[in-house]
């Protein structure tokens, strides 16, 4: 019994000194392998929102952080905070936030159920992406326009963009420009446009005007009446589809009156 106590005790004596060998060592690699925190990129991640949306670009808040504090990337990158994240990011870094102008997300679609032509019944997935892959891509006549299946309302983290009456559209309010729904969109029928745009086209369809027609009756037929009439030289026509250049209208809404079908939209 003498001996096997002895035993006991050498054995926990043991498991001691290698226990505190271990700490010492974990502690020494701990300071030898310790990665340098730079206190900047934790202050301008702690001004981050924390969505994680990847709408600057980067893999999520955290990305974004690193590269500002390196100087990859401005202190205005991010979408979702907007100018009020900006200026706060600006002070620690100890730079001008620069002047940012605030984007939303627009659909390039009036061809809502009254407005677009039926070729066809679908009864595939309510996917865009995977509706895209059978024959025929949906029910409506227009090949270019929104199939209405909601993938970018899947892809909006912030509840923003909804179908309604057979078009995706956006809430401008809760829209936060984090390109989400743009990557989705299988027709790149998405896009983001200044908030303050007054007018945007509606349609981007480039068949000629009589097929346009056929398809959908809000679509832009190119009969270039919005552009003969723009005295800002705001909107031209190319491949029988008219656009707008936002830094240049004025907002007159010359164009939005001329135009037949109402291609062109009032969103401002």
């Amino acid at each position: 019994m003498e001996m096997d106590f002895n035993l006991i005790i050498s054995a926990v004596v043991l498991t001691g000194v290698v226990a505190l060998l271990i700490g010492l060592l974990l502690g020494i690699a701990g300071k030898f392998f310790a990665v340098e925190v730079d206190e900047k990129e934790v202050a301008v991640r702690n001004e981050l929102p924390g969505n994680n949306c990847g709408g600057c670009g980067f893999p999520g808040c955290d990305g974004l952080a690193h590269a500002i504090a390196c100087g990859q990337a401005p202190v205005n990158g991010c979408p979702v905070g907007g100018e009020p994240v900006a200026e706060k990011i600006a002070a620690i870094m100890g730079v001008d936030a620069g002047a940012s102008e605030k984007m939303v997300a627009f659909v390039r679609c009036g061809g809502t159920c009254d407005k677009a032509g039926v070729k066809s019944n679908y009864y595939g997935v309510n996917d865009c992406a995977m509706a895209m892959t059978v024959p025929g891509q949906g029910s409506k006549t227009c090949n270019y326009g929104c199939m209405g299946f909601g993938t970018c309302v899947k892809a909006c983290p912030f509840d923003a963009i909804h179908v309604v009456n057979g078009v995706a559209v956006v809430d401008r309010e809760a829209c936060k420009a984090c390109g989400k729904c743009v990557a989705a969109c299988p027709k790149n029928l998405i896009e983001l446009i200044p908030y303050k745009a007054p007018y945007f086209v509606g349609c981007q369809s480039k068949d000629k005007g009589k097929d346009v027609r056929f398809a959908c009756d809000a679509g832009c037929i190119g009969c270039g009446l919005c552009m003969k009439n723009c005295e800002a030289g705001a909107i031209k026509v190319e491949g029988n589809l008219a656009t707008i250049d936002p830094s240049l209208c004025t907002g007159c809404g010359t164009c939005f009156e001329k135009c037949p079908t109402k291609a062109i939209k009032k969103i401002g």
